[in-house]
């Protein structure tokens, strides 16, 4: 089942309050549905932010302990969920460790020449796709994006990958709308200049394709044969939750670079079962939440 996006106008961000209520009572059910609601957009901001399935998962677990331990304290009157809720996440995602990929990844200029350096296989079709060139991409991609300081890349991802409707951005980033607006503008100014200028994908006069550079990709460690962590079974890809928001306001080119990062996979999270049953596991967890 696709969930609905948490950021988009249309969200149904009333359905969060009443879950609120009724969790707090102690209502498992509830908090079930309220986890499902948003566990797997946490995990996948997180996911994109450091590259790393086994941050990601820890990092999703730690901000699900902080939402349950302090949901009782939540003020509806003060802010809607989703602005509470996301205000946490993105704290607790910025001031988390940096990744091995984060640390590894460096400058714009030192990951092109990184590329740069990674041989041709003149032997492959340039625009063949299979499962380990999608793999390659996926990775390139991914280190591009880590390319960007972390703030910007949260607001990136956040902004045009999620389609985040600028008021509720506004909102959990704790700037104006118009900063909002100009930030998420410059960010894709950066991007765009260096994808443009060395990317395939965006630009067919650039050289580097990805099914060449596999090879080199897997002699150097970035591809594993044997662990595709972006080809595994996955439900549904990042643009699936984000059809019907703003992308009509972005210039053709900065769309053209949003829907290659949104044909990434949507990965799915620990179900919010198992994420309440791994948290309640601990006795003086569970006296607190009384469950």
């Amino acid at each position: 089942m696709v969930e609905k996006n948490p950021f988009t106008a249309s969200f149904n961000h009333r359905l969060d309050t009443e879950l609120v209520a009724q969790s707090v009572t102690g209502d498992r059910a509830a908090l079930n549905k309220l986890i499902s609601r948003h566990n797997n957009f946490i995990y996948n901001i997180a996911l994109k932010m450091l590259g790393n399935p086994t941050d990601a998962e820890d990092v999703t677990q730690d901000i699900l302990i902080k939402l349950i331990t302090n949901l009782a304290r939540y003020d509806a009157e003060k802010a809607q969920f989703r602005t509470w809720l996301y205000r946490i996440a993105f704290n607790f995602i910025l001031n988390y460790k940096k990744s091995a990929t984060e640390k590894a990844i460096g400058s714009f200029g030192q990951f092109f020449d990184f590329i740069d350096e990674t041989e041709d296989d003149p032997t492959v079709d340039a625009e063949s796709l299979n499962p380990l060139s999608n793999e390659a991409k996926i990775k390139c991609m991914s280190g591009m994006l880590m390319c960007v300081p972390r703030e910007d890349r949260l607001l990136y991802i956040v902004g045009d990958l999620f389609e985040t409707d600028h008021n509720l951005g506004a909102e959990i980033f704790q700037i104006s709308k118009v900063n909002f607006r100009k930030k998420l503008s410059r960010i894709r100014n950066n991007l765009r200049q260096w994808m443009n200028n060395k990317c395939g994908l965006v630009n067919k006069e650039n050289p580097c394709r990805c099914a060449r550079k596999t090879k080199g990709f897997i002699e150097r460690g970035i591809v594993d044969p044997d662990n595709l962590l972006w080809n595994k079974k996955f439900a549904a890809k990042i643009g699936d939750f984000s059809k019907d928001n703003l992308q009509e306001l972005l210039l053709h080119s900065d769309k053209v670079y949003a829907d290659l990062y949104k044909q990434h996979p949507f990965k799915e999270s620990k179900s919010a079962e198992q994420v309440i049953q791994s948290i309640t596991a601990n006795s003086a967890m569970k006296e607190i939440l009384k469950f």
